[in-house]
């Protein structure tokens, strides 16, 4: 595990845990580092957090101190700074959010060239730099980089959204929910254009609101507007609108395991589906393989990160994968989760298949679904307890085809969580109290989080 930068990025609480002169010396080591031999073009974007501007002008004049141009997106999604990154020539992108985190929270993702996560080498050598005594060249004179707006990389990006949905939504009446965020700068402008009879949720951000009650996080407003409006569907992006929850005309979820088989479903029926097979992470509910089993659809499964997800899709020609927390990755359009374009492409399927989310959702049982974070004396030792093991093979022989066990460990705790999934909720408490308890028995648990 890097000491900064996760799976998805470097993240904490602004001038604190991240703080301007890390993002001044991100800056300074990219402008450097992709300016070796031309000048550098690197594009810089944000969500709408008070702390983005900050993080925005450290960046670029660490990035201009070193020689290279930086060119600023503004408010955009993580999607369309990878978008940007890619078509316009750019040696990388930074982007500057902290996804569904509270305003207070802030990060900063590091897109490459090709509009995908940074490669792992060059994030060793940026964390290197930031422990080191170490100050990249300055630039002088006329070499000094120079700050340009980008608008035009946004509008690219919306154009490629309204022409990746073939389908027209004249008359059809959807809710979007923008958490405050990205979303709102984006999204009812695409669907508008599209001719969708829209109503637009929290898109009026102000530097704090951003996910404050809203979004993909937080979806009771979002279910009852779209309920108590009669809307045909709704749907609700997170921070930087990489990722998207839907909600369908009874106000019931559409989480990202339910996008995945609609869309694989259509796709398939379509003959536009290629390897016939769907990405998943391990936290994928169990209702989702079985409905894929019976329509023939065969899947692959990940660590939790849409970063491994895509990095399967990538190595294996898949066109099609997710997370339950709603980042979906389409491989024909995109590198990354995109909200927006989720969004589109499930109202393609709506359009063509002239079906109700409610119907094209009706073939997915989702099981029960307990996740309990326990502490630890130690992760590897409590995994491999002949008392814990036993127990779980023994409850998954009782389960049967009607439930799993999954047990991970944390990245940066000290913490086992536990994920078990079953007919009913009841079922789901009892086979984690009772792993917990042989933990328990093992003298290995310290508390229950």
């Amino acid at each position: 595990m890097s000491k900064y930068f996760g799976t998805d990025g470097f993240r904490g609480e602004a001038n604190a845990g991240l703080t301007v002169e890390h993002a001044f010396s991100i800056g300074r080591f990219l402008g450097w580092y992709y300016g070796k031999e031309n000048k550098a073009r690197i594009a810089i974007g944000k969500d709408t957090r008070i702390s983005g501007d900050m993080y925005e002008s450290a960046l670029a004049a660490g990035i201009t101190a070193s020689g290279a141009d930086a060119y600023l997106l503004r408010v955009v999604s993580t999607p369309g700074l990878a978008y940007a990154t890619r078509n316009g020539d750019f040696e990388c992108g930074v982007m500057i959010s902290a996804s569904h985190n509270p305003f207070h929270d802030n990060g900063i993702k590091l897109i490459n060239r090709d509009g995908e996560k940074m490669e792992e080498s060059v994030i060793e050598a940026i964390e290197k730099y930031l422990d080191s005594d170490l100050i990249a060249e300055r630039a002088t004179g006329d070499s000094i980089g120079r700050v340009i707006e980008y608008p035009e990389g946004v509008e690219a990006y919306e154009r490629f959204l309204i022409k990746s949905c073939p389908v027209r939504m004249d008359g059809i009446r959807i809710a979007l929910d923008c958490a405050n965020g990205s979303a709102s700068r984006i999204a009812p402008g695409v669907f508008s254009a599209l001719g969708a009879s829209i109503e637009v949720l929290n898109a009026d951000p102000d530097g704090i609101n951003i996910n404050a009650g809203c979004g993909s996080t937080h979806m009771k407003a979002l279910k009852d507007f779209v309920r108590e409006n009669r809307m045909d569907a709704g749907f609700a992006f997170d921070g930087d609108a990489d990722r998207c929850l839907g909600v369908d005309e009874n106000g019931d979820t559409l989480d990202g395991d339910m996008a995945l088989y609609i869309c694989a479903k259509f796709l398939k029926q379509k003959g536009e589906f290629g390897s016939d097979s769907v990405v998943t992470t391990v936290m994928a509910n169990l209702g989702l393989y079985k409905a894929l089993d019976a329509i023939g659809i065969s899947y692959e499964t990940t660590d939790v990160g849409d970063k491994y997800v895509y990095e399967n899709m990538k190595a294996n020609g898949h066109m099609l994968g997710g997370e339950q927390s709603g980042h979906t990755i389409f491989s024909k359009y995109a590198t990354t989760g995109d909200g927006v374009l989720t969004a589109l492409q499930l109202m393609r399927v709506y359009v063509e298949s002239g079906e109700s989310f409610s119907s094209l959702k009706s073939d997915v049982r989702i099981y029960p679904q307990l996740l309990k974070n326990v502490s630890v004396t130690d992760k590897d030792a409590a995994l491999n307890c002949s008392e814990v093991t036993e127990t779980c093979a023994r409850i998954e022989t009782a389960l049967g085809g009607n439930g799993r066990i999954l047990l991970r460990k944390s990245g940066t705790e000290p913490v086992l969580r536990i994920m078990v999934e079953a007919s009913t909720d009841e079922i789901c408490e009892d086979c984690a109290n009772a792993i917990i308890a042989a933990m328990d028995k093992a003298g290995m648990l310290i508390e229950i989080k």
